[in-house]
């Protein structure tokens, strides 16, 4: 008589069982399945997607919701955070624990003896920086930010520094902290767009990007 189903081994007897039988018709052992096993393994595939979706937003820069006041009463609303890689002039982004706002891009002839070139402008871009995470990040005017002028690479105008009084970005921001402060460059005089990246952690691919039209 032929068989319908797949055999096995008997794990007591070595005998020839079908692999549905529960009970080995030979000695009468049960056999036991891997279920434990497989159960094991698809609990840790659902908890390795939920950790996959759950940190999508935090893993990426992402603009904190906003708070308006809502139609009807006294009530306020907040406002999903949008989806975007490269924010604007007021917007509030974070990473990791890390919220950066740029929030002013200004231009700026100089003052006394600190002048930009003939024919350019300083472009001073301020920001504010807020530590929400456990520990101190360190911030270099130098490394943790990269400019683009209409495309084109820029560096750090030290002078353009000096003729504004807001202080310039360098040093530590404790957990829990903020730091203020500006960062500046020289522009031709009709520039139009600016793009700058800013990275909390210099060991890190994740950067914020801020992006100002004139």
């Amino acid at each position: 008589m032929g068989n319908n189903g797949k055999m096995v081994k008997c794990k007591s007897c070595g005998q020839e069982i079908a692999k549905s039988a529960k009970v080995c018709p030979h000695c009468g052992a049960k056999q036991k399945k891997h279920v434990v096993l497989g159960v094991v393994l698809v609990i840790l595939g659902i908890i390795a997607l939920v950790a996959a979706f759950g940190n999508s937003n935090s893993d990426e820069p992402h603009k904190v919701g906003d708070v308006s006041n809502s139609t009807s009463g006294n009530k306020t609303e907040t406002k999903a955070p949008e989806e975007k890689t490269v924010f604007s002039v007021g917007e509030k982004v974070e990473l990791n624990d890390i919220i950066v706002t740029l929030v002013d891009v200004r231009e700026s002839t100089g003052k006394d003896f600190v002048t930009p070139s003939d024919g350019k402008v300083f472009v001073i871009c301020e920001f504010e920086i807020e530590n929400n995470s456990d520990k101190d990040i360190a911030v270099s005017s130098l490394m943790s930010f990269e400019a683009y002028i209409d495309d084109y690479s820029t560096s750090i105008s030290l002078s353009g520094l000096m003729s504004d009084d807001k202080p310039q970005l360098d040093g530590s921001v404790a957990a829990g902290k903020k730091m203020n402060g500006v960062i500046g460059y020289e522009a031709d005089q009709d520039w139009k767009t600016i793009e700058i990246r800013f990275k909390a952690d210099f060991w890190s691919n994740k950067e914020f990007v801020f992006e100002y039209s004139k």
